[in-house]
């Protein structure tokens, strides 16, 4: 069938005709070279639009036609036909493939952009109907390879810091802009519209983030905020799906483009959240957002990541002492980078809890930032040590000292004898002399409990060797006898 159709396209050597609809100085309907419109009243248009798009397939109206030259009753039935004729999709791969006939798509695609931009009327169920076919069949419907950007998602990525960007989206663009400023229109009525705008509709508009084109991701961020905000019906069905790629990465594939995106559209989903907060948002807490700190790629989506647990905490700050205690359940010991996150994390954390959520977890807490003072690389020792730069961690800890003190001292007084790094040590003699300002009798205490500990752990190393020697030359005085094996060294 595509055969015969394209055998009805106008020649290439046509030049004449071809030139005509692509100089944008040549007719009414066009616009700056930069936006490649053609004159759709043009005679070269019109054969592709007849080749291409058979009236049988076109109800109503000429699509042809402009806007402004039908009368306001017939305007509907107008941006009905012109849907009609943008839901052919053509394959991009092929720059030099269907010039003229994707020139007049793009040229229909922006008046409608411009339609429902300029306050129209009150759109009817067909012409949501219609839009709805129109941006499903261009955004969701199955593309042939190498026609959209390609997923890589689930296998390995040769270069992943280079994002793949897809050749359709010189027409991508217009429908997402089109589909975002329909669904804001105040023509478009979401009890009508619940029924095109669908959960199927959604759950492809959210499969769509996985695409490796960041302003493909962008547009379908502005969208579906923009849906969820619109269609109150809707919003359980968005969040349990948004859940539900959440709980595929991590627990699963650990691999999604649109992580980062999805998590902006709950920072702001959070904080429109009524008090009290329902068991379901504590459930996507602890089950969701939470377990997002495991994966390797946490620093593509951390900050948006914090941001909603933040929120969160905000909202209830009866949270924050589980929210400490997942982030201490994920704690990555062997991860320098995500460790100094995770610090970064803390410290805010720490600056909205209360002092009874606080004590919930601040044993296992101080015992984790012991670790993290001892440890040997040194931007994970200076962060840890840099909560003592906070007010309000350091009225916590003078507190609660009597518990927390003898914890974090040891740690401190192991970096002033053994660590590597000047910056640490220094940072190390600061803040014991903060805690001997803030209580000198207990550092002291503190400290020679210290000393004994290290004195009982070196007697014990001491007799340990002395053990070990004896029976060494015991067994060196022994005769080898019968088949006994004996390691020789060479």
């Amino acid at each position: 069938m595509w055969k015969q159709i394209l055998g009805k396209l106008p020649r290439k050597s046509q030049k004449p005709d071809q030139d005509s609809t692509r100089n944008p100085s040549l007719g009414p309907n066009s616009s700056s070279p930069g936006s490649s419109r053609v004159n759709a009243s043009s005679p070269a248009a019109k054969r592709a639009s007849a080749a291409v798009f058979p009236a049988s397939v076109i109800a109503g109206i000429e699509p042809l036609l402009a806007f402004k030259d039908v009368p306001s009753s017939e305007k509907m039935n107008l941006f009905i036909s012109k849907l009609s004729l943008c839901c052919v999709v053509f394959d991009f791969t092929d720059p030099a493939k269907n010039i003229q006939e994707k020139e007049l798509k793009r040229a229909t695609l922006l008046e409608l952009l411009d339609f429902v931009s300029q306050n129209p009327p009150k759109f009817s169920e067909p012409a949501i109907l219609a839009s709805c076919k129109m941006c499903s069949i261009n955004l969701f419907r199955v593309f042939p390879p190498n026609c959209r950007s390609s997923n890589t998602s689930s296998g390995e990525n040769d270069n992943d810091d280079e994002p793949t960007f897809d050749p359709a989206w010189s027409h991508l663009q217009i429908v997402y802009d089109f589909l975002l400023k329909f669904v804001t229109s105040a023509a478009l009525e979401a009890k009508v519209a619940k029924k095109y705008i669908n959960h199927s509709f959604i759950m492809r508009i959210i499969d769509l983030f996985d695409t490796e084109d960041p302003r493909e991701r962008d547009c379908l961020k502005a969208i579906l905020h923009r849906i969820y905000g619109k269609f109150m019906v809707h919003r359980p069905f968005i969040r349990k799906c948004i859940s539900n790629v959440f709980y595929r990465f991590v627990f699963e594939t650990e691999k999604h483009n649109g992580i980062a995106e999805l998590l902006e559209i709950f920072g702001s989903v959070i904080t429109g959240f009524a008090l009290p907060l329902k068991e379901e948002h504590k459930i996507f807490l602890s089950r969701a957002l939470i377990p997002l700190h495991k994966p390797k790629s946490l620093g593509i989506y951390f900050q948006q990541l914090s941001y909603c647990v933040t929120q969160f905490i905000e909202k209830d700050p009866k949270l924050a002492s589980s929210v400490i205690q997942g982030l201490l359940k994920y704690w990555p010991i062997t991860n320098s980078q995500k460790e100094v996150m995770f610090l970064g994390e803390l410290e805010e954390i720490l600056e909205v809890i209360n002092v009874a959520e606080f004590q919930k977890v601040m044993v296992p807490l101080f015992w984790r930032l012991g670790h993290c003072i001892n440890s040997y690389h040194f931007q994970v020792a200076e962060r840890a040590l840099f909560l003592w730069n906070n007010d309000q961690v350091v009225n916590l800890i003078a507190n609660n000292r009597h518990v927390l003190l003898p914890i974090i001292l040891p740690a401190l007084e192991a970096n002033a004898e053994n660590h590597w790094n000047q910056a640490v040590l220094n940072l190390t003699l600061n803040v014991r002399k903060m805690l001997v300002e803030m209580d000198d009798v207990l550092v002291m205490a503190c400290i020679s409990n210290y000393q004994e500990e290290q004195q009982r752990k070196d007697l014990e190393v001491k007799k340990r060797k002395e053990v070990w020697e004896r029976l060494e030359n015991a067994a060196s005085l022994q005769p080898i006898a019968g088949n006994t094996a004996v390691l020789v060294n060479h």
